[in-house]
């Protein structure tokens, strides 16, 4: 799966577009109805997507960093088995300079894990899929 608005169940297979649910909601299959991974781009910046009811975990990251490009596929699995209790949103940094000032983002890839609109963790650097979840299990 690539972080695009289209999601694939986990549970049926089905090929879901992933849009605004409603609130205090998590996107689910319109064919089996499970929660969807959440996985989306930050395309109008980081605000919107920050109002959820679960979780927000934001990557800030960049197309030439390669650390960036080791943990996405770790995020995208993240989001996969997280359906329904997880939001994760890319921020490519080239893109959105004003949201990296915003939330002090000095290195990439930084992970910050929002809750209710709060940065509540925030991790440096490419670890490793036990360590992310071991910073990430207290919140979920």
């Amino acid at each position: 799966m690539t972080t695009t608005d289209i999601a694939t169940c986990v549970h049926c297979g089905a090929k879901n577009r992933l849009g605004r649910p409603p609130a205090g909601q998590v996107p689910v299959c319109g064919a089996c109805k499970k929660p969807l991974p959440w996985l989306v781009n930050a395309n109008e910046g980081l605000t919107a997507e920050l109002s959820a009811s679960v979780p927000v975990l934001v990557d800030f990251w960049a197309e030439w960093c390669g650390p960036c490009r080791v943990i996405a596929p770790l995020l995208e699995e993240i989001a996969r088995e997280y359906a329904g209790r997880l939001k994760v949103v890319k921020l490519n940094v080239d893109h959105h300079p004003l949201a990296q000032s915003a939330y002090h983002v000095q290195g990439i890839p930084t992970l910050i894990l929002f809750k209710n609109g709060q940065p509540i963790e925030r991790m440096v650097g490419a670890l490793p899929k036990p360590a992310l979840l071991q910073k990430l299990a207290p919140h979920l």
